[in-house]
């Protein structure tokens, strides 16, 4: 099965300097280590990646670089969704004259649109331009699901082809994967190893950024039918997970790992706040049992 978007995907953090501006070279490092660490996919300028603290020009200037260090290794998708139709159909064009894979487009958030108005967003960005689009369901952060209904409608387009699922309903996720062709990927670690187990075709992951080794070999213990071996790697990161998902933002705690483990991460951008010493504490006492020592 050809996945233009890859099968593990890290949603990657995006490394900034002390100072706080775009550091591409070590945006290039980072991507560099997580494909050699078995990721297939990366997604640029998202949740994770600090799309909303970002430039146009910042978000323009980490795809190229990206591109240039692994888009022959990879596929490389962009976040371009925004709460205003027309600047995310320009950020999906600059996309592509960069040479971005893939589109990422999150239902509109803050303005609480009908179903009606987030279907008519998310068919005027796919309509404009030629690359794949992954719809991105993540109603706790945006404020508006997207209804079955609404999924079956968009799974018409011909360049909507996947779902980033964070939505946490795994039955009506099950009922649109069986329904329509729509490829899902997990957008909650957690869910990554059920989500699988009833047809989704990946995972889009945050705790990818510190785990890709293991975030890949549960995915292909199940996909080799080794189904006590894909939960027990489930069960050993379960512990990493809750500490980098549940109290705080991903962005936040994948940083404090980064950091932890020499790689390139910096600061957080206001209005986030870097790891403190605590929960930097809880974060590298939760790693060693889903990462053991290279």
């Amino acid at each position: 099965m050809h996945l233009p978007f890859g099968r593990v995907v890290t949603a990657m953090a995006t490394p900034f300097h002390p100072d706080g501006g775009l550091d591409t070279a070590g945006a290039q490092v980072l991507a560099t280590h997580l494909v050699d660490s078995g990721c297939d996919g990366l997604v640029l300028n998202a949740t994770t990646g600090e799309a909303p603290t970002t430039t146009d020009a910042e978000k323009e200037t980490l795809l190229r670089a990206v591109l240039d260090a692994v888009g022959d290794r990879a596929a490389v998708t962009t976040g371009v969704g925004t709460s205003d139709t027309r600047h995310s159909a320009e950020l999906a064009r600059t996309a592509e004259r960069a040479g971005a894979h893939g589109l990422l487009v999150v239902t509109p958030y803050y303005s609480r649109p009908t179903q009606q108005g987030v279907v008519s967003h998310l068919t005027a960005v796919a309509d404009a331009t030629g690359l794949p689009v992954m719809l991105y369901d993540i109603p706790a952060r945006t404020g508006t699901a997207l209804s079955r209904d609404s999924l079956f409608r968009l799974a018409e387009h011909p360049r909507i082809s996947a779902v980033k699922d964070a939505s946490y309903d795994l039955l009506g996720s099950a009922q649109v994967m069986a329904g329509t062709g729509l490829r899902y990927y997990s957008g909650a670690d957690e869910l990554n190893l059920p989500l699988y187990a009833v047809g989704a075709v990946g995972a889009v992951s945050t705790v990818a950024n510190v785990a890709p080794r293991e975030t890949r070999a549960l995915l292909d213990a199940h996909d080799r039918g080794d189904h006590a071996e894909a939960l027990r790697l489930h069960r050993l990161l379960l512990p990493l997970i809750e500490a980098m998902m549940t109290t705080h933002p991903g962005t936040v705690t994948a940083k404090a790992l980064l950091r932890h483990l020499g790689l390139p991460a910096g600061p957080v951008r206001l209005p986030l706040l870097d790891a403190d010493a605590e929960l930097t504490a809880v974060l590298r006492g939760a790693l060693p049992q889903a990462v053991p020592a290279r």
